[in-house]
């Protein structure tokens, strides 16, 4: 799959996670592309619902937005003539959540990513038509123009920028989970990993961090220990058995788990986080439109707008990814260098 390291675990992650706290009626789509499932049921005219049919990964949330015209004035003529944005979503066959699959009527893809599309798209006044695709169709569809932008955890790296470009949205982060009660915190240095177990998955790109923080740490006469289990589930019992101290791991997965054990006596929650994309960049999440498609401006200016007044905000706490926030969209960012694509 030719894709950025730490979406193949953040998938990988998310996933699993799912057969602990699985979405009742189950996640499940099938085939390789699928227009069906595009809208989230009627909103007034100025207003976006975020968040139905998410079975608890989300709060659902109206979120007052109009066309901006100033905006939609930068749209390609193609596009602001078709009268819709065609939003790609990767999530076939199963779903990530709670970023993107389907949710408990069976039909309706929701999650953080199309809802922020729809979000988008409202300030273009234009009708969000949102397709669900394989991973590696995602990008076909783009490059055909069955899309006009992808919205799909897509991490903004140098050599995508070859055939695409971005307009970031959201920080691309792992994270540690502890059981709500532990009292220990990341800030940021691995020096307070001295003397912990930290469970990781293994091949990952969160697994090639800690062993290098494992390294320092043993440099320093200090001991990490590393633990590897076979699925989230096993994670999760390790973590409230006391067994492991952390897990560390995809950020929106554990966001989505500490929503789903929140009223548990296993309760847990985010105890830090760190850029996917090591110590020297903060890695990005980021709308994806075709190289020269002329997107990239509108939809960096569209994400600002929703920035500025409160929208954005809105629509990461309804999915608990407050700490992913960015403060400015920006277009075609620095991304993941060419040596670590």
């Amino acid at each position: 799959m030719p894709t950025h390291f730490t979406r193949r675990s953040l998938i990988r992650g998310i996933t699993a996670a799912t057969t602990v706290t699985a979405l009742a009626g189950g996640l499940a789509a099938c085939g390789g592309d699928s227009d069906a499932a595009t809208t989230t049921g009627s909103a007034k005219s100025g207003e976006v619902v975020i968040g139905q049919v998410s079975n608890g990964a989300a709060t659902q949330t109206t979120i007052k937005v109009s066309e901006v015209k100033s905006i939609s004035a930068e749209l390609p003529a193609a596009v602001k003539k078709s009268g819709k944005l065609e939003i790609g979503i990767g999530a076939l066959p199963a779903g990530f959540p709670p970023l993107a699959y389907v949710g408990n009527d069976q039909k309706t893809l929701t999650g953080s990513e199309p809802d922020l599309g729809r979000l988008v798209a409202a300030v273009f006044g234009l009708k969000a038509q949102v397709k669900n695709s394989t991973w590696e169709n995602l990008f076909v569809g783009i490059d055909s123009g069955k899309v006009d932008v992808a919205f799909s955890n897509v991490t903004d790296t140098e050599e995508r920028k070859k055939k695409y470009e971005f307009a970031s949205y959201r920080q691309d982060n792992l994270a540690f989970i502890v059981p709500k009660k532990s009292t220990w915190n990341f800030d940021g240095n691995y020096e307070n990993l001295a003397g912990k177990t930290i469970a990781v998955g293994s091949g990952t790109n969160q697994e090639k961090i800690l062993l290098e923080w494992k390294a320092k740490l043993a440099k320093e006469g200090k001991k990490l220990t590393v633990k590897y289990f076979q699925d989230s589930p096993s994670t999760y019992l390790a973590l409230n058995s006391g067994k492991i101290d952390a897990s560390f791991g995809p950020n929106p997965g554990f966001a989505y788990h500490n929503r789903q054990v929140a009223n548990t006596p296993n309760a847990t929650r985010t105890a830090g986080t760190f850029s996917g994309a090591g110590a020297s960049l903060q890695g990005l999440i980021a709308a994806t439109a075709k190289k020269d498609s002329g997107l990239a401006k509108p939809l960096a200016d569209a994400i600002n707008y929703l920035i500025k007044n409160g929208q954005y905000a809105e629509w990461l706490k309804a999915y608990n990814l407050t700490n992913e926030g960015v403060a400015k969209s920006e277009v075609n960012p620095p991304g993941l260098p060419l040596d670590n694509s």
